[in-house]
């Protein structure tokens, strides 16, 4: 199997010795005809995470523009040209862009491969980060990686493992008074082992699972023998991985699915509840309902008993009153009767008394006639 290739390196607006600048890093990534006469047939390329080209240079510019070093005791400045403000990472695969057009196959492990830089990418540089570009011109597939710093003075130094490594013990030995030649090879050290962690971390996360080895055979100087068996190790760890992955994914799916059965059940469960709760609400309800109905039904028929008792009390009054009037017409005859009566005898009366009056006068002049006659 092919060994693992990625690159890092930082760029300034001024450029380096050779004159590549960060302008001329994203001309030759955009493939302007000045930066690309390497390729043979420049083709724009394919935006795979991120922004594009013209949108990494604008942020870049503006960011650099903004740019600001603050000296210990002075005052904010703009930061040099010389500066290095753009970080790029080149991965590459061994494919060539022929076998992986021609083969899905491979173009399946390439989009593994391809899909675990980003990742690795994005697990070194989090949101500065802005770009990932895969070119298909060229003999062999590849990406372009874009980094821009967040911090104020835009130091990509800072994230070039290597040169932070040797920075650090550059500043520690000359503060201390250490001969510079020697503080010098103790960065160089210092750069290289850095260098070998990011290498290292870059083949756990991406070159392994895809069946790539660490280091390729010249520089180590191997055998043939031993590159074969080197090749033989590295394809057996590979579909040990790809075993691993896909037990993973299998279990993965099983807890998924069982997960989802028992996401449905909880919700069928929650739904049969709050239906019952619903249920047990109406009868509640409905129960009031019949208690207050039968309360008001209780009070009127309590009301229609005393109606009723009202209604006999007052029939029994009416067949009274009834009966007295019935026996008015007798009561009033018995009096017209009387009355009458009383009346005849009161003229009776009255004609005896006045006849008797009559009588009594007779006979007292009989008595004075005889006196007188005498």
């Amino acid at each position: 199997m092919p060994s693992q290739f990625v690159h890092v390196e930082s760029w300034s607006r001024k450029g380096n010795a050779s004159g590549r600048s960060t302008g001329f890093i994203f001309a030759e990534a955009r493939r302007d005809p000045d930066a690309s006469v390497h390729v043979a047939n420049p083709a724009l390329p394919v935006v795979v995470y991120g922004v594009d080209v013209d949108e990494v240079e604008r942020r870049h510019n503006v960011a650099a523009d903004l740019a600001r070093t603050t000296p210990k005791g002075g005052k904010p400045k703009r930061i040099r040209q010389d500066q290095h403000t753009l970080i790029t990472v080149v991965a590459s695969h061994h494919f060539t862009v022929e076998e992986v057009r021609d083969d899905p196959l491979r173009r399946r492990d390439l989009a593994r491969w391809e899909s675990l830089t980003v990742r690795w990418l994005k697990a070194q540089y989090g949101d500065q980060l802005v770009s990932v570009l895969r070119h298909e011109d060229e003999s062999h597939w590849h990406l372009h990686a874009y980094v821009l710093p967040s911090s104020p003075d835009m130091r990509a130094s800072a994230l070039h493992p290597g040169q932070w490594a040797k920075a650090e013990i550059m500043q520690a030995g000359a503060a201390g008074g250490e001969d510079s030649k020697a503080v010098n090879r103790r960065g160089d050290r210092a750069y290289k082992a850095a260098m070998r962690l990011w290498q290292d971390s870059y083949y756990e996360t991406v070159a392994a699972p895809c069946g790539l080895t660490r280091l390729g055979p010249q520089r180590r100087r191997l055998t043939r023998a031993e590159w074969k068996a080197e090749q033989l190790q590295a394809r057996a760890l590979r579909e040990t991985l790809d075993r691993a992955q896909a037990v993973k994914q299998t279990g993965e799916s099983w807890i998924a699915t069982t997960k989802e059965k028992a996401d449905r059940i909880a919700r069928e469960a929650t739904a049969a509840t709050a239906a019952a709760e619903r249920q047990m609400e109406a009868a509640k309800a409905a129960t009031a309902a019949a208690l207050t109905a039968q309360d008001k039904a209780v009070a009127e028929q309590r009301k229609a008993q005393g109606m009723m008792a009202r209604v006999r009390a007052e029939a029994v009054r009416v067949r009274k009153a009834s009966a007295r009037i019935q026996s008015l017409p007798g009561i009033l005859r018995n009096i017209w009767d009387g009355f009458c009566r009383s009346t005849v005898q009161d003229r009776i009366h009255a004609a005896v008394e006045t006849e008797m009056n009559d009588l009594r006068g007779a006979g007292s002049g009989c008595g004075r006639t005889r006196q007188n006659g005498q």
